[in-house]
């Protein structure tokens, strides 16, 4: 393969070096949420900063963390963790957020992730789409018990992952409307928790360079429950996911030095 950072030792699109992360990598899509996310680490430095990839490095419990944003949707969130893994990162959670699908989803909820329905194109060019995207059991399970130790409300389920936010929102206005909408009732009626656009891509690239992958999300609201005639409350404040996903991390560490 061609070395597109001209040896610079640095992977070309994220701008990260080998021994500049840890092995445990938070993953959100915003760049700004980074530094949110460093708040909680020990002695956070900036490493990099390019295209829509931010990376902090830092320590939790001892142990090197980072993490590295991602932008939105499939394509960029690949070359992040195809990236990060190179420089030696192997675990993984995202920490995102989604809109929810099931009426027991209200906004401020938190979803985790057991496995993603491939509805992008990016897990396509890394498997055959029999091959299911699954999220990490031990990633999952930590996610879980974080979740319910701080007393956030919480859901485990299949996601969505989409390519396009507005396909979603509004579908009936798209010359392959009909398609949309009936997969998006199919997947309502099999009880699909919530539509988001980078878990199924993760976890197939997770499970092709074998590496662990978990996901948690912030219900910002649901459109089921509007078009049900239910509360719909909008969340937008992620801190207390975030705070989860720490937590979960902090059980990953003390369970692999077990």
């Amino acid at each position: 393969m061609i070395d597109y950072a001209e040896g610079s030792g640095k992977q070309y699109h994220i701008g990260v070096g080998k021994g500049e992360v840890g092995k445990y990598v938070l993953l959100p899509g915003d760049p700004k949420r980074c530094k949110e996310i460093a708040k909680y680490f020990d002695d956070p430095k900036l490493i990099a900063d390019s295209r829509e990839f931010v990376t902090y490095t830092g320590f939790i419990n001892g142990e090197k963390v980072s993490v590295t944003s991602t932008g939105i949707g499939g394509p960029s969130a690949a070359i992040a963790m195809e990236e990060l893994v190179a420089c030696g990162a192997d675990t993984f959670i995202r920490v995102g957020t989604c809109g929810g699908m099931d009426l027991n989803v209200i906004g401020g909820d938190m979803v985790i992730a057991s496995s993603a329905i491939r509805f992008e194109g990016t897990s396509k060019e890394y498997a055959p789409i029999e091959y299911p995207a699954v999220a990490d059991f031990e990633i999952m399970t930590a996610l879980k018990n974080a979740a319910d130790k701080l007393g956030m409300r919480n859901h485990i389920g299949v996601v969505q992952s989409k390519d396009a936010f507005y396909g979603q929102h509004r579908p009936e206005t798209l010359p392959n409307k009909d398609e949309l909408l009936s997969k998006w009732e199919a997947w309502c009626k099999l009880g699909c928790k919530a539509s988001e656009m980078e878990g199924a891509a993760l976890f197939i690239v997770a499970s092709y360079l074998k590496v662990r992958c978990g996901a948690c999300f912030l219900a910002i609201a649901n459109q089921e429950r509007e078009k049900a005639g239910l509360e719909n409350i909008q969340v937008h404040d992620t801190d207390e996911v975030i705070k989860v996903a720490i937590e979960a991390i902090k059980e990953l560490i003390k369970n692999d030095k077990k």
